[in-house]
C-alpha cells in the first residue's frame, strides 16, 4: 500500500465502481504491487467465462478485487488483515491461535464483501 493523504472516514481513496478499469484504477491507488496479480487473474476468469459459457467467474473476479481494494483503502480494515495473517502464520502449530486469527481474518472478508455488496 502505498502512503497517500486519507479521505474523510480514513479511506485511502473513494470505493471504486465494480468495473474492471475502475477497479484497476483504484489498485493502482492503493496496491500498485498487485497489479500484474489482478491481470493474470483477469485472464483466467476470461478463460473461464468462455469455457464455461457463463459470466459467473468474471463476477467472481470483480467481487474478489472489489473487496480486496476495500481492505487495502481502509487502513484500519488492512491492519487487521495484516495482523491476522501474521498470526495465522506464525502461531505455528498452536491451533486455538491459529483459529482465532482464521476467525479474524473471515471476519475482515466479510465486512469487505458486505460493504462492496451495498
Amino acid at each position: 500500500m502505498t502512503a497517500q493523504p486519507e479521505q474523510s472516514g480514513g479511506e485511502l481513496i473513494p470505493r471504486p465502481e465494480r468495473t474492471p478499469e475502475a477497479l484497476r484504477q483504484a489498485l493502482a491507488a492503493v496496491a500498485p504491487q498487485r497489479l500484474e496479480e489482478m491481470a493474470e487473474q483477469r485472464d483466467k476468469a476470461v478463460a473461464g467465462a468462455l469455457e464455461e459459457n457463463s459470466l459467473t467467474p468474471l463476477r467472481a473476479w470483480i467481487l474478489t478485487w472489489a473487496r480486496d481494494i476495500e481492505i487495502a483503502r481502509r487502513p484500519e480494515l488492512a491492519a487487521r488483515y495484516k495482523d491476522a495473517l501474521h498470526r495465522m502464520h506464525n502461531a505455528r502449530s498452536d491451533e486455538a491461535t491459529v483459529k482465532a486469527a482464521a476467525d479474524d481474518l473471515s471476519r475482515v472478508l466479510d465486512e469487505a464483501m458486505a460493504a462492496v455488496r451495498r
